[in-house]
């Protein structure tokens, strides 16, 4: 699922650098690897493959990110409905059985 990209040039992802704490939190729990470090803060990398799930947002001790959650992984839900580029269905976390929470 890491190189679905959801729709072009529309994500809300927001990284305000000057508040940046340098932590990797968003790295961590950021599903697509939407994020890199660059030299002590993080940097934005493929904003187009954020489904918006807010992970980063909610867990940024710095308060650095802000996100509109839920619109990315809905339009990624929806597609994967209706059979679009070939998305998946899921735009959830994983489960413990190997599935995917928020799956059709």
């Amino acid at each position: 699922m890491k190189d679905l990209i959801y729709l072009k040039n529309v994500a809300s992802l927001h990284l305000d650098i000057a508040r940046c704490a340098g932590c990797g939190m968003c790295l961590d729990v950021c599903p697509h690897d939407v994020f890199v470090m660059q030299g002590k803060t993080a940097a934005i990398v493929r904003r187009d493959a954020c489904m918006e799930c807010g992970a980063c947002s909610r867990n940024c001790p710095a308060g650095a990110l802000a996100v509109a959650a839920g619109v990315g992984c809905a339009t990624a839900f929806l597609n994967g409905l209706l059979g679009r580029n070939g998305s998946e269905c899921c735009c959830g976390p994983a489960t413990p059985d190997g599935g995917s929470a928020g799956c059709c």
